[in-house]
């Protein structure tokens, strides 16, 4: 069992881990610098264009884009997992996995990313912002879901002996894999709350609760799905009536 989260957008340069590990290279790193070449040609202006970001943003990615560099050390990268800081992390609290969970983490949990396109929690990176949207044109290839999609899917394919891939990614990021090439039967977890009588989707909630499961997953060290419906962390519980093999419904 594989589960693929998204990355963030916040950055925490500062971490601490209880524990001493060791880092890993990201397997699409080739391919990283192809597209850093690429965002190293724009300027400020044009980066916040094509990003749609405000100014400041611009300006700091295009001091990344110009400072990035390999090879990757323990002195100018973060380990992915530690590095992003939105909501799906705050419910991971990867900083406080001590050794076995790490190790199982890094076996099983797979990052979506704009720029390094699939990585592992413990893959050295460094600081970054290029959202999975972005309609950045690399060669022949349009946009970044063209670019990455075979990339991504093929190595999902192999690194994952095993059978099921639990989706807690979002929209945005998930539509970087090929399903009608995957090899692994693909479960969607979803999150939802209950106010007068209705289900909702809260973004906001809905990202952390992605966070808690994947932690819960790890923490427990999951391999079988039908164990997922025992997730019960932050008032959700597996809402059946809305449930099927593939669609997991979690509702608080």
């Amino acid at each position: 069992m594989i589960i693929v989260i998204s990355p963030a957008k916040n950055l925490n340069e500062n971490y601490n881990l209880s524990c001493s590990f060791s880092t890993t290279k990201p397997k699409l790193l080739n391919e990283s610098k192809k597209l850093i070449k690429t965002l190293k040609e724009f300027s400020p202006k044009k980066l916040s264009s094509l990003m749609n970001v405000s100014d400041k943003i611009a300006n700091l990615n295009y001091e990344r884009y110009k400072s990035w560099k390999t090879p990757f050390t323990n002195k100018n990268s973060y380990p992915a997992v530690l590095l992003f800081k939105g909501d799906v992390y705050k419910g991971l609290e990867a900083e406080t996995f001590n050794k076995s969970q790490l190790l199982f983490a890094q076996k099983h949990l797979r990052i979506l990313s704009g720029l390094y396109g699939l990585l592992k929690p413990l893959d050295l990176i460094q600081p970054y912002r290029l959202e999975m949207g972005t309609s950045l044109k690399v060669g022949a290839k349009n946009n970044l879901y063209e670019f990455w999609e075979d990339k991504i899917t093929n190595q999902i394919n192999e690194d994952t002996p095993s059978k099921y891939l639990i989706n807690l990614a979002s929209v945005e990021y998930f539509k970087s894999i090929d399903r009608k090439s995957l090899n692994l039967d693909v479960i969607n977890i979803s999150f939802k709350e209950k106010k007068n009588g209705d289900l909702k989707t809260i973004g906001l909630f809905s990202k952390k609760a992605r966070g808690l499961m994947s932690k819960f997953i790890i923490q427990n060290k999951i391999k079988n799905p039908v164990d997922l419906k025992n997730f019960n962390d932050d008032g959700y519980k597996f809402n059946t009536k809305n449930s099927d093999d593939n669609n997991f419904l979690f509702v608080r």
